[in-house]
């Protein structure tokens, strides 16, 4: 029999209905686990959301007051998909960014979004467009290493599918806003191959709610019980 907090599936429209489901899932069927960081957690054991159509709306859930403020949106965006912090990690100052993964893979700064764009522009249909983020000469002895583990993508009926890979997640301060900022990408690079937005799928390994954040989920359940009566 398996564990009911192990393989979960959420299916939503909506980036922010799939957010919302996923707290809240989290929340009543995790399992209680302890962290790394002294304290405990309620755990889900494979995590798969599907997003059937990225960029409809509402695509930024209001519950999540960080992706609400458009300001540090749009500066996640561009840590992301543009690389305004990457510079910090070659100073030494942070260990890595999404975009220095994905576009400078280190040491020999491979663009691996590049690498996918063309690709699937030699075979629409290819498997084999995809990008890594772990390093292991890199991660594997450091406090905080990428939780983004792989990005996958393919074309289907004209439209681009994205897959996303996360070997762990907080999924009620950070889930959220790591779909916005790789629906974007998805969106750029079906841009560049002149294709149709087609579902996102996440899946993440170990997805959890700190315990240090649970007064404010149990805050935003009640919030969200009451505007669906």
């Amino acid at each position: 029999m398996v564990d009911e907090h192990i393989g979960i599936i959420i299916k939503a429209r909506t980036v922010s209905e799939a957010w919302e489901k996923a707290v809240l899932e989290c929340w009543s069927m995790g399992a209680a686990v302890p962290t790394e960081y002294g304290e405990m957690s309620k755990e889900l054991l494979g995590l798969l959301v599907v997003v059937e159509e990225p960029f409809a709306e509402p695509r930024i859930h209001r519950g999540d007051l960080l992706a609400a403020m458009r300001e540090s949106l749009w500066k996640y965006y561009d840590e992301v998909i543009r690389g305004t912090l990457d510079n910090a990690v070659s100073e030494g100052k942070i260990h890595y960014t999404y975009h220095e993964r994905l576009f400078c893979y280190p040491p020999k700064t491979i663009n691996q979004i590049e690498y996918i764009i063309n690709k699937l522009q030699q075979a629409s249909f290819s498997r084999r467009a995809q990008a890594i983020t772990w390093n292991p000469e890199k991660d594997m002895n450091v406090d905080s290493p990428p939780c983004l583990q792989r990005v996958w993508c393919t074309i289907r009926d004209t439209k681009l599918i994205l897959h996303t890979t996360w070997r762990s997640r907080d999924v009620f301060r950070a889930m959220h806003m790591n779909m916005l900022a790789l629906t974007e990408l998805q969106k750029m690079i079906a841009e560049r191959l002149k294709v149709k937005i087609g579902p996102y799928l996440d899946f993440t390994n170990s997805a959890h709610i700190y315990e240090r954040t649970y007064e404010d989920v149990e805050h935003f359940k009640r919030v969200v019980e009451r505007r669906s009566r």
